[in-house]
């Protein structure tokens, strides 16, 4: 394996992937941090919020792949780092046996050493890996710069996940405010056929949304549009079931 180029960001199988903003953010992490340690051959950074994608990025192709033989196989040091949130050592993996998997895939790219170190903000877990060519190099990793780059990334990643959380949250209140209206023309006529309450009559205009597997708020266009003719022995059985 040879140091090259800017960080590949890489999915699942290790083919890459679109560079979406969590990923930017941690190619910016794993080749600044390669770029700390002198002794460094490269390096991997991923990104883990207990479900989902697991976004990573490492500076080099034979990485990549150090990464995804440890979400498939569940061992390694980025799953017991993120596990245990401690900084994993592997000094010399001609010696340690931990991982089996992971050691020979590593040792077979020429990775004769790797530390991991995690970093966690509001839920969300970042590991940043460095690797070396010889054994023992990487024993200073986890103190000065590259810490420092670890937990800024992971407070960036984490804000820009809660800004975007929020713009989703806005863009559903929105939506849920341009839609209000015919929701409730649409209870006011079922509370007219049926003789309900306000309660009932969402209660059955869920139901139906539920039954045909529409939008609440097109059953309730549709319900105004027809202004409940016809609807009459449906809305009757739906509010018996409520």
């Amino acid at each position: 394996m040879r140091r090259s180029g800017p960080p590949a960001a890489r999915g699942h199988g290790g083919e890459p992937e679109p560079q979406d903003d969590d990923t930017r953010r941690l190619s910016e992490l794993a080749e600044g941090a390669a770029r700390c340690m002198p002794d460094c051959c490269g390096a991997v950074a991923t990104a883990y919020d207990g479900e989902g994608a697991r976004p990573s990025a490492a500076t080099h192709p034979d990485l990549a792949a150090l990464a995804s033989v440890q979400r498939c196989s569940g061992e390694g040091p980025i799953p017991t780092a993120e596990e245990d949130g401690r900084t994993v050592d592997a000094a010399d993996l001609l010696r340690d046996r931990r991982w089996p998997r992971y050691r020979a895939l590593a040792l077979d790219s020429g990775v004769r050493s790797s530390v991991t170190m995690p970093f966690r903000s509001a839920g969300l877990t970042v590991t940043l890996s460095l690797y070396s060519f010889r054994a023992g190099t990487l024993h200073d990793a986890p103190r000065g710069p590259v810490r420092a780059l670890g937990d800024l990334a992971a407070a960036c990643l984490a804000r820009d996940r809660s800004y975007r959380a929020a713009l989703t949250e806005l863009d559903q209140l929105g939506a849920a405010l341009r839609t209000r209206p015919v929701v409730d023309q649409a209870c006011g006529i079922v509370m007219h056929v049926l003789g309900c309450d306000a309660e009932q009559a969402f209660t059955v205009l869920r139901r139906v949304s539920q039954t045909t597997n529409r939008k609440l708020a097109d059953v309730a266009a549709a319900v105004v549009e027809r202004r409940g003719h016809g609807l009459e022995r449906e809305f009757t059985a739906l509010t018996r079931q409520a």
